[in-house]
């Protein structure tokens, strides 16, 4: 089974794009096959590029991320993703209570995965 992960912040542009990307880049230069998307869970900016402050420091560490385009957290997501990484605990939050009764997703925080700062936020720029 192939594995997934959605990053999801508020609205899309800044932090779960940056963090799409890097993923992205890691899995390319390690060669491995993992399907990688963002959300927010807010509407608007949906369809936006992502702001200008992410699009630099994608660039300063050699990532483009123009292409990249805000959506939304859809109630499919849950069962397309096996990982869902909210950036925030209010995100976390959001998404536990839109979460569907059988979820595919596993819940996290981005934190959680490093290692002496689980449970903290990626701070808003």
């Amino acid at each position: 089974m192939t594995q997934s992960v959605l990053f999801v912040c508020l609205g899309n542009i800044c932090r779960s794009p940056l963090a799409e990307a890097a993923l992205r880049q890691e899995c390319a230069n390690a060669g491995l096959n993992i399907i990688v998307d963002s959300a927010g869970t807010g509407e608007w900016h949906v369809g936006q590029a992502p702001d200008e402050r992410a699009v630099a420091v994608a660039e300063r560490n050699g990532v483009d991320i123009n292409h990249l385009r805000a959506r939304q957290v859809t109630a499919s997501d849950f069962r397309d993703f096996n990982h869902i990484i909210a950036l925030d605990n209010q995100n976390l939050n959001d998404l536990t209570a839109i979460q569907p009764a059988k979820p595919g997703a596993k819940l996290s925080l981005l934190f959680d995965h490093v290692e002496g700062r689980a449970g903290e936020d990626v701070t808003d720029p």
